[in-house]
């Protein structure tokens, strides 16, 4: 996810990101309250000054993190700044490897990511580092030999919108804004990041098959391109339908060969995307009342999340306190509405966990995560537990790297008119009657869930009883 406040879950563990800073810990049930805290703005910065063609310096950006991700297996954990900056991290065993910065500018026909001059060899595990700047921004709360480690740190070049690991794990794979798409090797840390393809307009996302046959990539030009992953030159199939932007692709786990879209044109599509074949499109603002606040404005999914105990999609979109929740009918390749969650609160992010269900991160300092689970066949708020517990108690003691968050997609603001958000008052009495996420989380105001099914015909989700209530 890019910009904002953000949710990333990987088996139990757990990271939330915001302004500059992230803050991993884990979901186990156990005693083990590890607490990772790693701030960008104290990382190691380029010492010189650039200018640019006209002479004046050029802009270094904020240390704002603008995405990040885990790898398949949860071993890795990448994360891109504002600032240029690409960080990987293991998450075990804990300790901080090496920091490196780049100290040139690279030349008007050299578009390839430089590697960072500079690295200290940094203590292993009950050390403490040579050097505040050595650890790269680093500060933990977790007892020695617990995970969580700065790898390494490299500089793009221009700047990121979203990255992904390769299913192998051996390569980082980013995106950027003037459409190019670099790879950095995990498993040789120090060399440099290599231009793999282009685009001839700003990328949004990008993501690979598992496999790692194949590399996609969406643009704000309305394309979803398939390459190979082995010669990025050759395309396979472009996935053609969206009339706007294409804000969040998705390439599901446990069936392959599927990806699911969304777009600033308000659609969720379905694609069998190796043939470019378009398998189903639900278009969402025919599940939307007239009435509702946000009927008129267009939006765009700033998550797509899936939860493989019961092929359901959680598709979370900008400015909009919902999260709609339709399930995946493969076999007759359609999704399928299910219902939707509303809250009271913005939500920056949502993510399911395998062994528990779906959690909302949500604007809401008495119950900023929220887990939700179907419950007799609808899906409703837990009580809160031991875990969750736990959790929103470091999230309140961190709440500064939450507060005031802007909207994703900062880049697109005049293309894209968000929901226009009302005072808490007036948001609790539209709310008023809807179901409740969670004891102080308010009510919730939506969350929507697909299907996929088998006749490979396109198709228009219908509207069901509870979207935007």
């Amino acid at each position: 996810m890019a910009g904002s406040a953000g949710l990333a879950l990987c088996g139990n563990e757990l990271v939330v990101r915001g302004g500059s800073r992230l803050l991993a810990t884990s979901t186990s049930s156990s005693d083990d309250d590890s607490l990772f805290i790693y701030d960008c703005s104290a990382a190691e910065k380029e010492a010189q000054e650039h200018k640019g063609e006209d002479g004046q310096p050029v802009d270094k950006g904020s240390d704002t993190v603008l995405a990040s991700t885990f790898s398949t297996s949860g071993s890795y954990f990448a994360l891109t700044d504002d600032s240029k900056r690409l960080i990987l991290f293991r998450t075990k065993p804990w300790q901080c490897l090496s920091v490196r910065l780049r100290t040139r500018r690279l030349s008007g026909h050299d578009s390839r990511a430089q590697p960072l001059r500079g690295m200290w060899d940094l203590p292993g595990p009950g050390h403490e580092p040579a050097s505040p700047a050595s650890a790269g921004g680093l500060s933990t709360t977790a007892p020695p030999g617990k995970p969580w480690a700065t790898v390494l740190t490299w500089t793009v070049v221009r700047r990121c919108t979203a990255l992904t690991f390769t299913a192998s794990e051996e390569k980082v794979l980013v995106a950027d804004k003037s459409g190019d798409v670099y790879s950095f090797s995990v498993l040789e840390p120090h060399g440099s990041g290599k231009l793999e393809l282009g685009h001839l307009s700003m990328l949004l996302d990008v993501a690979v098959s598992p496999d790692d046959r194949y590399v996609l990539t969406a643009d704000r030009d309305e394309k979803i391109r398939v390459s190979w992953a082995a010669a990025p030159h050759n395309i396979e199939s472009f996935c053609l339908g969206h009339t706007e932007f294409v804000s969040r692709i998705f390439v599901v786990p446990d069936h392959p060969e599927l990806l699911l879209s969304s777009s600033g044109d308000r659609t969720l599509r379905l694609w069998q995307y190796r043939s470019g074949r378009e398998l189903h499109c639900c278009h969402l603002p025919s599940l939307q009342e007239p009435s509702e606040p946000w009927s008129n404005k267009r939006f765009a999914a700033s998550r797509i999340t899936y939860w493989r105990q019961e092929d359901c999609v959680a598709l979370l979109c900008d400015g909009l306190p919902v999260v709609c929740l339709f399930q995946l009918d493969v076999p007759r390749r359609q999704l399928v509405y299910q219902q939707q969650l509303t809250f009271q609160h913005r939500v920056w992010d949502a993510a399911f966990e395998e062994a528990r269900g779906l959690w909302v991160l949500q604007d809401c300092r008495e119950a900023p995560l929220v887990l939700c689970r179907p419950v007799g066949g609808q899906w409703q708020s837990l009580p809160e537990s031991a875990v969750s517990k736990r959790v929103c108690a470091h999230l309140r003691e961190n709440w500064a790297m939450l507060e005031g968050e802007d909207p994703p997609w900062p880049a697109l603001q005049g293309h894209v008119q968000p929901w226009a958000r009302a005072d808490a008052g007036s948001r609790a009495r539209n709310a008023a009657g809807s179901c409740s996420v969670g004891e102080g989380a308010g009510p919730v105001v939506g969350v929507v869930c697909v299907s996929a099914s088998a006749s490979g015909q396109q198709s228009c989700c219908e509207p069901g009883p509870g979207w935007f209530p």
